[in-house]
């Protein structure tokens, strides 16, 4: 259980219904405005997570994927301009908060509560932002188990 009243973190090495071990309802996307860091999932992560996570999903020890945990943030030389409705208003969150690698999944997928007022064709703009758009916020200390 988590106490969402509480910025405590849990203990190192455990987990939760998000692999990283991180609460799945602050993270999410909802309609309005976003004051919040998002989850997303990546394909392949390794064998290591960053604060705040507090656990890894991976065997694969590959420096170079990125561990649980890890927060990247789309970078202000990204233009917004032609984006527009809640696309724009996640991508002002991500250019602002970030994102926390939370799970494995699909590629940069960021997950959202549901909720009628979601458009997709609104958000499949966001299918337009590469990669290469974000840059990562430097880790704390890289816990190995």
């Amino acid at each position: 259980m988590f106490n969402l009243r509480s910025n405590r973190l849990r203990p190192s090495g455990w987990t939760s219904a998000d692999a990283a071990g991180l609460p799945i309802f602050p993270g999410l996307a909802r309609p309005g405005p976003i004051h919040h860091a998002l989850r997303f999932t990546v394909k392949r992560t390794q064998r290591a997570y960053v604060s705040p996570a507090r656990h890894f999903a991976s065997s694969d020890t590959n420096p170079e994927l990125p561990p649980m945990g890890l927060r990247f943030r789309l970078r202000q030389s990204f233009a917004l301009a032609g984006f527009h409705g809640q696309a724009l208003v996640i991508l002002r969150a991500l250019r602002t908060y970030g994102m926390i690698v939370a799970d494995n999944g699909s590629n940069w997928y960021i997950s959202g509560a549901p909720d009628p007022r979601w458009d997709d064709d609104d958000l499949d703009q966001l299918k337009r932002v590469p990669g290469s758009a974000f840059e990562v916020i430097a880790p704390g200390r890289l816990h190995k188990l």
